[in-house]
């Protein structure tokens, strides 16, 4: 998740520090955010269009490259967190024109960017970098060709784009503004005395203004010292993203309507700590609630990726899909996924235990190591054992370059974002993600699906940001209510069949590492093998089922848990007969929408997570900080 900062000030301003510095103290409060490296833009007193950028830290970039040098009215800055391409000088922001007179700044992956880059480089663009962000400022110089205005060249250029983007962008020939755009990404306006900002984020710009504007999708504009100009771009996209159109045709179908902002100005009363994290008071909440967002950057991004794995996959036998923690969790709904979507062979195994199965495989098998850090040494180690056996080796990580994916023969990124809580969220349902859009690629190629099936799936894929946050939305009171009950009991259990047990895994997981409680997941039918022996009055049993066909093989466990007098509680499909009879049967009912159970995990585990955390919060404990625990195993 990248982070931007944009400032411009009248010509009178003083300011107490050069816009270098200002921009470097910007960026370090966004540093939160996560980045592989750092750099900026600033047109200078004399005119000049200067761009510095580099791998790295902010600090040691900024004193190699002179930032506290730099001076000017107007200039952009920016952190990468790598998606397209690995961290390098070249692959850094700001991305510039081929006459170096427009710089760009972004913030989220350009579906279309290989196409608009072909096209581009047929009309004579050169590119240095292998993001998909140089697009962008390389189409701003072209529609300038045709005669359009910076503005209108910015706005144009914004409306062919596909995929999820917050941009900053300058340009020598309209010297006294900064362009800006937002399409799921994040992206605010600092309303200040003579100077205005853009940022990711509030902290970027907090200790100048408390005056902000939360831009909306599909909203486009600009900032001069004095003026912040947004619009809503209602061509574009649905019409003219073809890059086949004439580019004349798209400068002349631009339209857009002027967004009136006299109701939208607010005034931020936070600290610095609590604008870091969005006004949420832990980063593990503001990471739940950003769910729909990361889950939106995964289904953007991974399609390439998943078809160049899929074809490598369609002949394999026998998928091994390995991950610890809550990766492994994410890794067992994976190989369910692949054995009833794809029709492949898979088993998941936690990746410690990797070594107990290497003599069995060989040339036609595969392993899928799932890791958000990418650094999992255990992950690693499997890796690293099952490329010496001839086994093709994938990796699935959030983080770009990191050590699994570089020793794998091939990698999918799920481009979540830093995950700063120890305890995953958004990393869990991204890979679930990422595994299920697999699964169906699979399943197309090997002709298990049909397009229509596929074009279906993934239909319902998409919707899931949208389903997510309104679980979020409807449950998180609930899930309040529930953790002040949850908040004296010293155990409890989590049950589920198919893919409702790697869910009750996972959120028996939260609820230990984060609220201290002792939780076990076990498979509702193993539960009258011994554990239902624990069970007496108000023992806590948290049920998980994602469908009717589930519901109707854990359904006589409840029975057996409501018969002890289990305090129980269902997470359970919105079907008018299995809602009714969970009413009935048990103590708390969360009746989640009805979805294809292969994609329903990533908006399942939502109450759980909501549960885990606000029992910790009520037990007094951090939940961004469990004792004992690290965000990254990297020790055998």
């Amino acid at each position: 998740m990248c982070g931007i900062i944009g400032v411009v000030a009248s010509a009178e301003f003083k300011r107490e520090r050069r816009l270098g510095t200002l921009i470097k103290q910007a960026l370090k409060h966004l540093e939160y955010r996560g980045y592989d490296s750092v750099g900026f833009a600033i047109i200078t007193y004399d005119g000049r269009l200067v761009v510095r950028k580099s791998r790295g830290m902010i600090d040691a970039v900024s004193v190699k490259l002179g930032f506290d040098e730099l001076d000017g009215y107007i200039g952009i800055g920016h952190t990468r967190w790598a998606t397209h391409g690995p961290p390098s000088d070249s692959n850094a922001h700001p991305h510039i024109d081929c006459r170096g007179r427009v710089a760009v700044v972004h913030n989220g992956i350009i579906e279309n960017y290989m196409e608009l880059k072909n096209y581009l480089m047929e009309r004579g663009h050169s590119f240095s970098s292998e993001t998909d962000s140089e697009v962008i400022p390389h189409l701003i110089e072209e529609f300038k060709k045709l005669g359009a205005s910076p503005y209108d060249a910015f706005k144009a250029a914004v409306s062919v784009l596909k995929g999820a983007y917050a941009l900053a962008a300058i340009d020598l020939d309209s010297p006294d503004r900064i362009f800006f755009a937002r399409s799921t990404s994040p992206l605010v306006v600092g309303i200040g005395s003579s100077e205005n900002y853009v940022a990711s984020d509030i902290p970027a710009f907090l200790e100048y203004t408390r005056n902000v504007v939360v831009l909306r999708d599909g909203e486009v504009g600009y900032i001069t010292s004095d003026e912040v100009h947004v619009e809503k771009l209602i061509c574009g996209r649905a019409g003219h993203s073809e890059v086949s159109s004439e580019l004349q045709v798209v400068l002349n179908a631009l339209e857009a309507v002027p967004v009136d902002l006299r109701n939208r100005v607010r005034e931020i009363d936070w600290t610095p700590e609590m604008a870091m994290r969005g006004g949420y008071p832990h980063f593990m909440l503001k990471e739940i609630h950003e769910q729909p967002q990361a889950v939106s950057s995964t289904l953007a991004g991974v399609a390439s990726e998943v078809r160049q794995v899929a074809e490598h996959l369609k002949g394999v036998e026998r998928v091994i899909v390995v991950g610890a923690g809550t990766s492994y969790h994410a890794s067992y709904i994976g190989a369910l996924l692949l054995s009833n979507v794809a029709g492949v062979w898979s088993i998941p195994i936690i990746s410690s235990e990797m070594r107990w199965y290497l003599r069995s495989l060989g040339e036609g098998d595969a392993v899928i190591a799932v890791s958000q850090s990418g650094e999992t040494i255990d992950t690693l180690l499997a890796v690293r054992e099952a490329k010496k056996l001839g086994v093709l080796t994938v990796s699935l990580s959030n983080v770009v370059d990191s050590a699994i994916p570089r020793e794998s023969d091939l990698v999918i990124y799920t481009r979540a974002g830093p995950e700063i809580g120890v305890a995953a969220t958004k990393t869990f349902t991204t890979q679930v993600v990422a595994l299920a859009y697999l699964a169906a690629e699979l399943a197309r190629v090997k002709g298990f699906m049909n397009s229509g099936e596929f074009t279906k799936y993934v239909a319902e894929l998409r919707r899931l940001p949208e389903i997510i946050a309104g679980v979020i939305a409807q449950y998180e009171a609930k899930a309040r209510r529930i953790a002040k009950n949850m908040v004296n009991k010293k155990s409890a259990f989590y049950l589920g069949r198919g893919y409702g047990l790697p869910i009750s895994m996972e959120g028996a997981l939260k609820l230990k590492e984060i609220a201290y409680i002792h939780a076990e997941a076990y498979p509702a039918g193993e539960s009258k093998h011994g554990p239902i022996a624990l069970v007496e009055e108000d023992f806590p049993v948290i049920f998980t089922a994602l469908s009717d066909e589930e519901y109707g093989l854990i359904k006589s466990n409840i029975e057996e848990m409501r018969a002890r007098y289990a305090w129980v509680i269902a997470v359970v499909p919105k079907i008018n007969n299995v809602v009714g009879e969970v009413l009935k049967l048990a103590s708390e009912c969360i009746p989640l929408p009805p979805l294809n159970p292969a994609v329903a995990p990533a908006a399942y585990i939502i109450p759980h997570q909501l549960i885990a955390y606000y029992t910790a919060v009520f037990k007094g404990h951090d939940p961004d900080k469990p004792r004992n625990l690290a965000k990254t195993v990297t020790v055998y």
